[in-house]
């Protein structure tokens, strides 16, 4: 799992503390923390010998909201299990609530493409979308989309993880990181529905591939002038995002009919794009071809005499 940077002052608890589930009594043994978000920490843990990881929440309400979340999504997809544990456990005399997950293994999209090349970046981008699909039919938008929030494996393989900014359409954003956030760009209001998570997809690419350039406007831009327009500037002005700048000026505006729709014409961008980088090899006139049929068999010929002879 990702939760971000360690930034929290909150006290980091020492590997191999053991955590006893109040309710369950199940125990834990955390390994290593893994990030800290805006609500709690992220340790990997082993439960006998299986991987887990498990956030310790500071707020009771907000982590059970969280764990309602990732239960309604097993309850619908029907997959192994996303939500494994709930319980509350005593740490240095305080009761702390913790729910326990799957453990995901991977690395920050930022990581991956440095180590696997650029290219990359439109395969993880379709399946990025093809899940947010997945969440959006659901009636749940992600929220807080964002380098760390999503983890890649093998073969551009993803996963999105800290549900804390899960929302349901309609609701107020529960949790966001600014650069991605459209009410930060003026490009729209914090209310949950799929066009929240479109602009933050679009920032995660241009953070991902340009992030000193949006660094750099975020300090420079006053509020008063940061527009979806600057965001688009800077894919128009980059090698390798502008030919799906077409697709961001959509992301950015919100002119999908849907994230499906939205899936399907990154692909098509995507395709196209990689089309014009690879355009297939000259045909070779027939004039050249039996020339060079001839050289061949000439040399054969003389090879054979060379050989033999």
């Amino acid at each position: 799992m990702g939760c971000g940077v360690a930034t929290s002052s909150e006290k980091q608890l020492s590997p191999g503390t053991i955590l006893t589930g109040k309710w369950n009594g199940r125990k834990y043994k955390l390994e290593r923390l893994l990030g800290v978000g805006a609500n709690g920490q992220v340790y990997l843990a082993t439960y006998g010998r299986a991987a887990c990881a498990i956030k310790l929440g500071k707020d009771v309400s907000d982590l059970q909201a969280e764990a309602n979340i990732l239960a309604s999504l097993d309850h619908r997809e029907k997959k192994q299990p996303f939500l494994l544990d709930v319980d509350d456990a005593m740490l240095s005399g305080n009761q702390v609530p913790f729910y326990v997950m799957q453990y995901v293994p991977g690395t920050a999209v930022r990581t991956y493409l440095r180590k696997h090349g650029t290219e990359w970046f439109g395969v993880i981008g379709y399946r990025l979308l093809r899940r947010l699909s997945e969440l959006h039919e659901a009636g749940w938008v992600f929220g807080d989309i964002k380098n760390d929030n999503i983890l890649v494996s093998d073969y551009g393989r993803i996963a999105l993880v800290d549900y804390g900014g899960m929302t349901a359409s309609g609701r107020g954003i529960r949790q966001f990181t600014e650069i991605y956030d459209r009410g930060y760009w003026s490009a729209g209001s914090r209310t949950a529905d799929p066009a929240y998570d479109w602009f933050s997809t679009a920032v995660l690419w241009i953070h991902a591939l340009d992030e000193k350039r949006l660094l750099y406007l975020t300090r420079t831009l006053l509020p008063q002038n940061r527009d979806p327009g600057e965001l688009l500037g800077l894919v128009k002005s980059h090698p390798s995002l502008k030919p799906l700048s077409g697709w961001f000026e959509r992301a950015l505006h919100g002119r999908f009919e849907s994230t499906q729709e939205a899936a399907e014409s990154w692909r098509e961008a995507v395709h196209a794009a990689s089309g014009a980088k690879s355009p297939s090899a000259p045909r070779v006139p027939g004039w050249m071809a039996g020339v060079f049929a001839l050289s061949l068999l000439l040399c054969i010929s003389l090879m054979a005499i060379w050989l033999f002879s």
